[in-house]
């Protein structure tokens, strides 16, 4: 019996609901594009796992993906982005794979004071990548690089209007508040769901930066290097963890009706 052919799609993953931020602009700037998405749920939280780990999971997810007819991958993870990339790179040289990395030098040209702050995953902001983007572009800049340990993994369990969460806000804004910033970078794509508490607790003097609009550009540039025929697009999500939850997120956050699968990967 011949299986049947998939249809070139674009295949992102990340370690939970984060990354819909990311499949939302992607879906909005490619519409026709099928867009397959795996949430690592069973995984999470990243951002405070070993380096070994992320790339040894991304390799997996990776494989499912290609295996589901990817043509392009987009980590829509700023942990896995950064512990991980490069090794996925090494392993499909001809594969085109977009990462999620802290906007460091937009957010330098957005400031007016030369102060700019970053909430990021511990992960993220121990990673030797992040430390090169940092002296890469921070120039004359201050950068002040804020973990949030918990943030993320709050965010993934789903209730944004829990007190814990709020109190979780309030702590790790409040040294970019004394740091005196002007501008401060969401550096993990789970940030964006609760953007307006973020925002209350920095100030309305606070520019609020994220990097989902970038990402899915160069997504869509190196899509349409590919020359791939038309097709119906269409959106297939998954995750190691609850089907529950993800369809709830989905649902709920971005207004798409699609009923998401559990897998084992």
């Amino acid at each position: 019996m011949t299986a049947a052919p998939v249809s070139p799609s674009i295949g992102v993953f990340d370690s939970g609901v984060g990354g819909l931020t990311v499949l939302r602009e992607l879906h909005r700037q490619l519409p026709d594009v099928p867009l397959h998405y795996i949430a690592d749920a069973a995984y999470a939280p990243y951002g405070e796992r070993s380096p070994a780990f992320l790339a040894e999971r991304s390799t997996r997810l990776t494989q499912r993906l290609l295996d589901q007819g990817a043509r392009l991958i987009v980590i829509a993870c700023n942990t896995a982005t950064a512990h991980a990339i490069q090794a996925l790179r090494e392993r499909w040289p001809g594969l085109p794979i977009v990462g999620t990395e802290p906007g460091i030098k937009p957010a330098v040209a957005a400031s007016s004071n030369g102060r700019v702050g970053v909430l990021a995953t511990p992960a993220t902001i121990a990673s030797q990548r992040y430390r090169t983007l940092v002296h890469r572009h921070a120039g004359s800049a201050e950068v002040f690089s804020q973990p949030c340990p918990g943030l993320a993994d709050l965010i993934e369990r789903g209730n944004l209007q829990s007190p814990e969460l709020a109190e979780l806000i309030e702590q790790q804004c409040a040294p970019l508040r004394e740091a005196g910033v002007d501008t401060v970078l969401m550096g993990c794509t789970h940030y964006p769901f609760v953007q307006t508490e973020l925002q209350q607790a920095l100030g309305p003097q606070v520019r609020l930066l994220n990097i989902e609009t970038a990402v899915a550009q160069q997504a869509r540039r190196l899509w349409e290097a590919l020359s791939i025929a038309p097709a119906q697009g269409g959106l297939q999500l998954a995750t190691t963890g609850d089907a529950a939850t993800l369809t709830r997120f989905a649902n709920q956050m971005l207004g798409w009706q699609v009923q998401a699968e559990a897998v084992v990967i």
